[in-house]
């Protein structure tokens, strides 16, 4: 606690000696690591990997070009020209009256029993509720299914549908009898 009787001047003075020895020693030691900063920066190589060189683009060179459109509207005509020479002569006939069991896609009838009637036979066929009749002749399905045969199991067709090529072709069907479930 002496230190605190020296007189009010005798503090100022001593502690204005002390900030001005304080703050010429923080120059120089901030003078010392600015050279040693200066002298690390010029001996120190930077290693900077050269980039690799692109890929070379080549282009695709379309050689179709120079040679005739394939959408070109007469060499469709040739095609299909060639097409109709080549056809086999099967088709529906697409003038007649359509029954009402062509609306309906064969997958929704089911046969449910068979009718006879003065020598035919008739087959009974469910579409939702409704219980409709056909015999040998008659046409069901959305694919020109013509009835060729009716037995008391089910129903043969023939179907005429297009393949992938356009062509038309006959295709075999059935209809199989549906067990009641009541």
């Amino acid at each position: 606690m002496t230190f605190f009787r020296i007189g009010r001047l005798t503090q100022v003075t001593f502690f204005v000696a002390i900030i001005s020895t304080l703050s010429g020693c923080g120059d120089s030691g901030v003078q010392d690591v600015k050279e040693w900063m200066a002298d690390a920066k010029s001996h120190a190589k930077v290693g900077i990997p050269k980039l690799t060189e692109p890929k070379k683009f080549v282009p695709f060179v379309y050689g179709g070009a120079t040679s005739i459109d394939p959408y070109n509207p007469s060499k469709l005509l040739v095609a299909l020209a060639k097409l109709q020479g080549k056809s086999n002569g099967l088709k529906p006939n697409l003038d007649r009256r359509r029954e009402t069991l062509e609306n309906y896609p064969l997958d929704t009838i089911k046969m449910v029993g068979t009718l006879q009637k003065v020598g035919l036979s008739y087959a009974l066929l469910q579409v939702d509720k409704t219980v409709f009749q056909a015999k040998v002749g008659n046409y069901i399905g959305q694919n020109f299914g013509m009835v060729t045969a009716i037995n008391e199991s089910e129903v043969t067709l023939k179907e005429i549908v297009q393949d992938a090529s356009g062509e038309w072709v006959e295709r075999d069907a059935k209809l199989a009898l549906q067990e009641s479930t009541k």
